[in-house]
């Protein structure tokens, strides 16, 4: 695609709201069916006029992303899910007041006013509501649904900052809203509510034990687990969150990990580590960088993506990371590791 001279918003130390001029700016570009990249509560979306074909195409080009890969629809508050699905499921409605606005999406019947490459032609919509102000005025302001997949190139770990936008999209995108980092750092949870009962197709920032408190039956779709099997859910159909080199994710004490850095080392390869708070320090004869504590999911969660990036300016030939428990949010942040990862050892 051409290259445009991408126009940069920085609003961290400014009132957010729908009368900031930098948002009204952001938001006529959506209206004038431009690409605009903004913060959300779980990472830095790419938007554009949910509505229009032409507008929503510029996404896939600026991503380099497949066609057949549905988008999420972002819209400001619940009144607007009716612009965009044909009905609200009870199942639905408890899901939204509980966790919306949040990083929860919900699947649901469209009612066609999408774009169908927005929908990949399905006959069914990804909705949710961020929890960002600027998302939130920049969304109110546009007065448009607004579909938004995560604004990195594809395959490429997700932005929780606006300079992982730029790196990726300068020159492909209208403008960049920068509103510092972001808070969840993981994607958001699907949920397929067009059945009987409520069905994860993407484990996220919203835990499948957060909505068994609110719907009595969530099952999770077999495809999180085997990548053998198509998964049904925007953002999980391909290879996802890779930095440069190869990254291996090790299973085993912190001892089986040096063995594999040694084992590296012995071949010529200069290594990186993503470790644990706890394990960080162990490690010898590898760059190696921390991505929190195993304590503190939340913050693991926070923190991969970027620890994935930064990877990218070392001189690495492989990077080994750590694995962390698949239990609460442990079960989104190991889908992230296990997509980006070329493989698994097992010591």
């Amino acid at each position: 695609m051409s290259e445009m001279e991408t126009k940069y918003w920085n609003v961290q130390d400014e009132k957010i709201d729908v009368n900031n001029s930098k948002i009204i700016a952001a938001a006529e570009a959506i209206r004038r069916q431009e690409t605009v990249a903004f913060p959300t509560e779980t990472v830095y979306g790419l938007g554009a006029d949910a509505t229009s074909h032409s507008a929503v195409d510029k996404i896939f080009q600026a991503k380099g992303r497949p066609g057949d890969n549905p988008l999420i629809v972002h819209i400001a508050k619940i009144e607007q899910v009716e612009q965009v699905v044909e009905d609200i499921p009870d199942m639905a409605l408890k899901l939204m007041e509980a966790f919306w606005p949040g990083p929860l999406t919900l699947i649901l019947n469209s009612n066609g006013a999408s774009a169908d490459n927005v929908t990949a032609g399905l006959s069914t919509v990804g909705v949710r509501i961020p929890d960002h102000p600027v998302a939130q005025a920049m969304l109110t302001a546009s007065q448009v649904p607004v579909a938004a997949p995560s604004a990195n190139r594809s395959g490429r770990p997700s932005p929780t900052t606006a300079q992982h936008v730029y790196d990726d999209l300068a020159g492909r995108v209208y403008g960049i809203v920068d509103c510092g980092p972001t808070g969840v750092g993981v994607e958001s949870t699907v949920v397929d509510c067009t059945g009987e009962q409520a069905v994860i197709l993407r484990p996220g920032g919203v835990t499948k034990e957060e909505l068994e408190q609110v719907v009595e039956t969530v099952s999770t779709d077999s495809a999180v687990e085997n990548k053998e099997e198509q998964p049904k859910s925007p953002g999980m159909k391909y290879t996802h969150y890779a930095p440069n080199a190869p990254f291996w994710l090790v299973e085993g004490s912190a001892d089986a990990m040096q063995q594999e850095i040694n084992r590296l080392n012995q071949d010529g390869l200069n290594v990186g580590v993503m470790a644990s708070e706890e394990n960080a320090a162990h490690y010898q004869h590898a760059i190696v960088k921390s991505c929190g504590s195993r304590e503190n999911l939340r913050e693991v969660a926070q923190q991969i993506y970027d620890v994935l990036r930064t990877f990218n300016r070392e001189n690495v030939d492989v990077i080994l990371g750590e694995t962390f428990t698949k239990k609460g949010l442990g079960v989104a942040v190991m889908n992230r590791l296990e997509k980006a990862s070329s493989k698994i050892i097992k010591i």
